[in-house]
Parts: structure tokens; C-alpha cells; sequence
């Protein structure tokens, strides 16, 4: 028996949200963050690193190292792609944009899939609006284009996508290949060749870039869906014979990656339980409540008022299929780390359950939504207006000698063209809080275009007005110019105990050609973390007399510092 749908959705409410201005927000969201900005300390300078030196051919392709370290993840693509990119750039481009070129394109990708995947999951059947007695009901492809709309725009609100789909790391190639396999499950019963395609490329990057397990538990349960649909004889099965080849067709998909995977050793045991006190939990719960808001509370609602359909033995598509990605990222989250991106690769599916919710809100939701967003993000960006008056003028005093003591030595500039994008998308804002306000107040996916305005306002404010404090704050390069202010440029310099992002730093930024092995009689410098006792770092060092010369921490952070030793006698043969 097929159960009655809770979507109630006239035509008049499937109006068509404007293809310039769905691009235009898209564009605002992609572009800052990726141009204008340096590496940032942590995964973005470590990638950044093992790019370089590939492009360079300073270490092999298959077996990358930085400062005689290994990478920590398996997946070698993202590597591959920077350095195949920063071989490609012309002269002239900055070596970290060239590097982050094919990620901008992952970026891309990642929406037009995300799109993809809620539209075809929006043509199902079972996630068609109620049919009225007298016709006027949406029509399916109106409907699911702007169910698709309304998912696009919940992805883009999620305020744990912005910093993360910005980083040339393995997550983003990650989050990518996730949502190829997103799509290719959803668009399975109405195209032939492409969802194939999409999921061979898929499977094959979560693979290559360090996911295997979630490619193999992608296409098992894509099997499982397809299957279980041929067992209920309704129009929503999409031929059985047709979807019982697919589900064979995914078993062997699954099977290919995880031999793949198996031939090239890259199956390891990565899970560790982190939550075993109630303090973990909560800490949880809250990267939970922040990193998917607001998709999180519409996917709830999606979940209850759908939730005949979800425990029913028929094969509702559009929310099983969304909620197994989602409850798989979620698995990772609570077993892997770092929690946070492995819960990236949950968002397209979470916000593809926040749009199903769309159809089901009342006007009095939705205006509660429009508020709570409207406040927040106005709240949210004239703060950020204000703490950059600060950094320009001194005025108001106190934003300015907040900034001054928590960025010491920060150096504010002034750019015209910064300020005249950041004026823009502001006015921007306001003029679409009257139009949400005053026109289409039927479209069925108004209540998400603040949403994804606003979280597109803040990180483009963030990423103009902020760039420079932001750089300064989350970049190596402060520290490490004091560090060559104080050695110079020797012909090499000696590193013991520090990380691959501290490596790839002192690399770019400065310059430095480091060595890992003592012996060497030119390396007169020896650089350790500063919280490492001296016999401790250099044990090993027999017979040579390194002296203490200074300790430079990072402006922003007082507890992380470097230790810099000079030696004072020569290297003794063994």
C-alpha cells in the first residue's frame, strides 16, 4: 500500500529560482578562500608541502616524503593533482593558487552534484507532492528543480563546508568523490551511462585519496537499495530487472574498490574511539549542532514528518539514500579524527534531508527561520564590519586593542578593491532581505535563500576585509621570518622533532634547505620544538656542542615555539 505523501506543494510554489543568481551566489562562495591567501598552518601547509616537493622532484610520486616523513593519510591523489597543477601553471601564478586550481574545480563539482543528486531523488515517485483533485499540484520536474535548489542552497548554509572545501587537502577531494557517489546512486534508474561514470570516478578517487572503507559501504548499501526496491511491486521500482543488474552492478563496483585498495596496501585499521567520557560526548554533540546548522534541525523534521515512509518495508529512495550517507559520515565522525572532516563528507546528503523538509513547513516555521537568520548573519556581519573600522581607524578602541592583543605585530593595510567587494555583497544582502520580504513569498525554497546568503555573506566578508588578519593569525610565515631574521639563509639547517607543517613552512616561506640526518659539517643551526628538552632533541647529536641561541614562538600563539640551537664545535668523526 502506498502511504499518502505530507508534501503539499501547488505549482505557484515550484517557481523557478533565477539561474544568475544561483550561479552568482555559487561564485561568491567558491572564489574567496581559494585566491588572495597564503597556506595556512596544519593539513592546508602540509599538502601544500608534499605538492611542492613532487612538482619539484625532490621525492618520489609513489612513496612522498618531507623531511624524511611520510604522508600520515594513504590517498596519494590530492598530492598528485597539486603537483601535476603546479607543473602545469604558468611562471607568473602564484605557486599556492596554482596548487589549489584542481580543488577549485572539486569545489564545483561538489555543488553541481549535490544539485544533481536532490533533483533526480526529488523525481522518485514517492517524494512527489500530494496529487489534488483538481489538478494545480506541482508538476515532477518543476518540482524537483526546486527541490534541488533548496538543497544546493542547505549546503551552501552549512557553516562547517566554508573553511574546509576551501583547503587543497584530502578531505576536499573526499567530500568530492563522496558526492559523484551521491549522485550516480540517485540518478541510477534515469540514466543510462553517466551515473556509471560518475560513480567509476567516484569509487576510484575515494580510493586513491584514502577512503576505501567508505567506498566499499557506499556501494553495498547502493546494492542493498536497489535490491530491496524490486521486492515491491509499485511504479517506484523502476523496472526490477533494471535495478537488480544496477545493484549486481554496484556489488562488483565495491568489489573493484576494495581489491583496488588490497593491490595497493591501503587498507588500514584508522578506527579509534574518542568518546569515552560524558565530556567527550558533549564536545560531540556541539561540533554536531554548529558544523551542519542549519541543515540539521530541517533533517530532523524531515525525518519525523517522513517517518511512515522511512520505517515502511517499501523503498523510499530519497530519504534512504541521503540518511545511509549520513548516518555513514556520522560513523566516521564518532570513530576517526579528526571528527570534523570526516563529518564534511555528510553534508550534501544531510542537506539533501533538510530540502525534503521544504514542502512540509508551515508559514509559521518558515518565518521563524527568516527571523533567526536575518538577525544572525546582519548581527554577524556587522561585527566584522566593526573590528575592521578598528583595524583601519583605532576606532571603536576597545575591537582595536583586542586585535592588537591578539595578533601582536599585525600590521593592518588598506586595498580600495577589497573594501568595494566587501561594500557590495553587503548591499547585496540588504537588497535580498527586501526582496525575500516583499516578492515570492510562495517559492518553495525561500526559506533557505537567507540561510545560504548569509553563511555566503559571512565567509566573503571573512575573506576580504579579514584576509590579511586572518593570514597572519593562521599562517607559518610570521614565525618563520623571525626564525631567518635571526639564521639568515645558511646552506642548510638541521630539524629534529618538528611536524610536516612546520617543515613545509620553513621550506616555502623561508627558504630553508633542512636536513633530518646529523653529519652534516655545514648545518651550524638546529631547529626543535620548543617544548622538547635539549638532550631529548638531540640525543643522537654525539660529539657536537649546540648552545641555545633563542626561542620564537607564533604571534597568535605564545605556547607554540620553536627552539633555535647553533653549534659550537665541529662535527667529530665517528
Amino acid at each position: 500500500m502506498n502511504l499518502p505523501t505530507p508534501a503539499i506543494v501547488p505549482q505557484s510554489a515550484v517557481r523557478r529560482l533565477p539561474r544568475w543568481a544561483l550561479l552568482l551566489l555559487c561564485l561568491a562562495y567558491i572564489v574567496p578562500g581559494f585566491i588572495g591567501r597564503g597556506p595556512w598552518r596544519g593539513d592546508d601547509m602540509t599538502a601544500f608541502g608534499y605538492m611542492l616537493e613532487l612538482a619539484q622532484g625532490h621525492t618520489p610520486w609513489l612513496a612522498p616524503v618531507l623531511g624524511n616523513l611520510a604522508p600520515d593519510t594513504d590517498g596519494l591523489l590530492p598530492y598528485w593533482m597539486g603537483a601535476w597543477a603546479l607543473q602545469m601553471a604558468p611562471a607568473a601564478m602564484a605557486p599556492e593558487l596554482a596548487a589549489r586550481m584542481p580543488f577549485i574545480a572539486l569545489l564545483v563539482l561538489t555543488l553541481w552534484a549535490t544539485w544533481y543528486g536532490v533533483y533526480y531523488l526529488a523525481l522518485s515517485p514517492r517524494a512527489q507532492p500530494v496529487a489534488f483533485a483538481f489538478g494545480g499540484e506541482a508538476q515532477p520536474h518543476d518540482y524537483a528543480r526546486a527541490m534541488a535548489d533548496g538543497g544546493l542552497l542547505a549546503l551552501l548554509a552549512c557553516l562547517g563546508l566554508a573553511q574546509p572545501s576551501h583547503e587543497a587537502t584530502s578531505y576536499l577531494t573526499q567530500l568530492s568523490c563522496t558526492t559523484l557517489v551521491f549522485f550516480a546512486l540517485a540518478a541510477l534508474p534515469y540514466r543510462a551511462v553517466v551515473p556509471w561514470m560518475a560513480l567509476f570516478v567516484g569509487l576510484l578517487g575515494l580510493v586513491l585519496s584514502g577512503a576505501p572503507a567508505l567506498a566499499l559501504l557506499y556501494s553495498l548499501g547502493g546494492a542493498v537499495f536497489c535490491w530491496w526496491g524490486t521486492q515491491t511491486q509499485t511504479s517506484d521500482t523502476f523496472s526490477p530487472l533494471h535495478m537488480r543488474h544496477a545493484g549486481l552492478g554496484l556489488v562488483l563496483a565495491g568489489a573493484a574498490a576494495a581489491l583496488l585498495a588490497w593491490q595497493l596496501d591501503l587498507w588500514r585499521w584508522r578506527i579509534v574511539w574518542h568518546y569515552a567520557s560524558a565530556h567527550d560526548g558533549v564536545n560531540f554533540g556541539r561540533l554536531l549542532l554548529w558544523f551542519t546548522w542549519p541543515a540539521w534541525p530541517l533533517a530532523l523534521w524531515t525525518l519525523w514528518r517522513w517517518r511512515k515512509h522511512i520505517t515502511s518495508r517499501q523503498v523510499h529512495r530519497h530519504l534512504l539514500l541521503p540518511l545511509w550517507f549520513t548516518l555513514v559520515a556520522i560513523g566516521a565522525a564518532l570513530s576517526t579524527q579528526p571528527s570534523d572532516r570526516a563529518l564534511l563528507l555528510g553534508l550534501p546528503a544531510l542537506a539533501t534531508l533538510a530540502a525534503f523538509a521544504l514542502p512540509t513547513l508551515s508559514r509559521s516555521v518558515a518565518a521563524l527561520i527568516d527571523w533567526f537568520t536575518l538577525l544572525f548573519f546582519s548581527v554577524s556581519a556587522i561585527a566584522i564590519w566593526v573590528i575592521w573600522l578598528a583595524t583601519q581607524t583605532g576606532i571603536p578602541a576597545k575591537p582595536a586593542a583586542n586585535v592588537a592583543k591578539l595578533a601582536p605585530g599585525f600590521m593592518a593595510s588598506f586595498s580600495g578593491f577589497t573594501l568595494a567587494l566587501a561594500l557590495a555583497a553587503s548591499i547585496a544582502w540588504c537588497a535580498l532581505v527586501a526582496w525575500r520580504t516583499g516578492r515570492h513569498r510562495a517559492a518553495i525554497w525561500k526559506s533557505l535563500v537567507l540561510p545560504a546568503a548569509g553563511a555566503t555573506l559571512g565567509w566573503f566578508l571573512l575573506m576580504t576585509l579579514w584576509l590579511p588578519m586572518l593570514d597572519y593569525a593562521r599562517s607559518d610565515a610570521p614565525q618563520v621570518r623571525s626564525i631567518t631574521a635571526v639564521i639568515g639563509h645558511p646552506p642548510c639547517v638541521l630539524v629534529d622533532g618538528l611536524n610536516r607543517s612546520q617543515i613545509a613552512a620553513l621550506q616555502y616561506h623561508g627558504a630553508l634547505h633542512l636536513q633530518t640526518t646529523p653529519g652534516n659539517a655545514e648545518c651550524s643551526w638546529l631547529l626543535t620544538p620548543g617544548n622538547t628538552p635539549m638532550p631529548v632533541a638531540v640525543r643522537h647529536l654525539q660529539g657536537q656542542d649546540w648552545t641555545l641561541q633563542t626561542q620564537l614562538a607564533r604571534p597568535t600563539d605564545k605556547t607554540d615555539f620553536i627552539a633555535l640551537y647553533r653549534r659550537s664545535s665541529p662535527v667529530t668523526a665517528p
